[in-house]
């Protein structure tokens, strides 16, 4: 007979991004990622919202990612917990256009792929864009996204490169103005993302986005932790 592990016997979560009311401001190592100066910031900030201290952005035709390094071994602790919320979808967004590809909340999770396994166009398409943006440029990225239309569970390339994927987890209105909680299995979400390659976690960020669309958005972010099981990140339903 299967017995039910108590939560205690699980190892202690790793946290990164778990926020307190007493700082002054968005502890480091967090960090804005301004990738096109030709666009104002998104502002980031932190706030005590609906008693969850958070991560408040606000996107006004603007686009940045907040973002931290991340060392996880996703064999061990594979899954990824966090909350959100946002006050609505951005109405005219549509991610299969470069001019639509905005969202009110997204996730983006970065990777290192061994240069063996990326294959001679791919290494040629990723160092071209280095040159251009930098070595900000991953191997590979996974967003989580809020979207405004598409069903959840959507998969599909960016619009503007194949190296980063996106993944609906929510979609449209009904759930605005709540915390949601998640649970992701990052490891298996990478693999069906982008096979069975090697992956490496490097980094973590947050951003609500607008620059395409010219419209604004307002959303929130919290408590972000890897743990070696779904059961060791209970979920409140809202």
């Amino acid at each position: 007979m299967a017995l039910a592990v108590p939560l205690a016997a699980w190892a202690d979560p790793l946290w990164l991004g778990r926020f307190s009311a007493s700082d002054a401001a968005i502890p480091a190592p967090w960090k804005i990622e301004h990738l096109d100066r030709r666009v104002p910031p998104t502002e980031y900030k932190l706030r005590q919202w609906d008693g969850v201290v958070a991560i408040e952005a606000r996107a006004s035709k603007s686009m940045a990612l907040l973002g931290r390094t991340a060392t996880v071994n996703l064999k061990k602790t594979p899954i990824l917990c966090w909350q959100w919320r946002i006050d609505a979808p951005v109405a005219s967004a549509d991610m299969n256009r470069k001019s639509g590809d905005d969202y009110a909340a997204r996730v983006y999770l970065t990777f290192a792929v061994p240069p063996e396994q990326l294959g001679f166009a791919t290494r040629t398409k990723l160092s071209l864009a280095r040159t251009i943006y930098g070595d900000q440029v991953p191997d590979a990225a996974l967003n989580y996204i809020w979207d405004n239309r598409h069903p959840v569970g959507t998969l599909q390339d960016n619009a503007y490169t194949d190296r980063a994927r996106m993944l609906v987890l929510r979609s449209g209105a009904r759930q605005a103005g709540v915390w949601v909680q998640e649970r992701r299995n990052v490891l298996a979400d990478f693999h069906k993302a982008f096979g069975e390659i090697g992956g490496e976690l490097q980094g973590l960020a947050i951003a609500s986005d607008t620059d395409n669309t010219g419209e604004e958005a307002h959303a929130g972010f919290a408590d972000f932790r890897f743990v070696e099981s779904e059961e060791a990140c209970p979920i409140t339903k809202n």
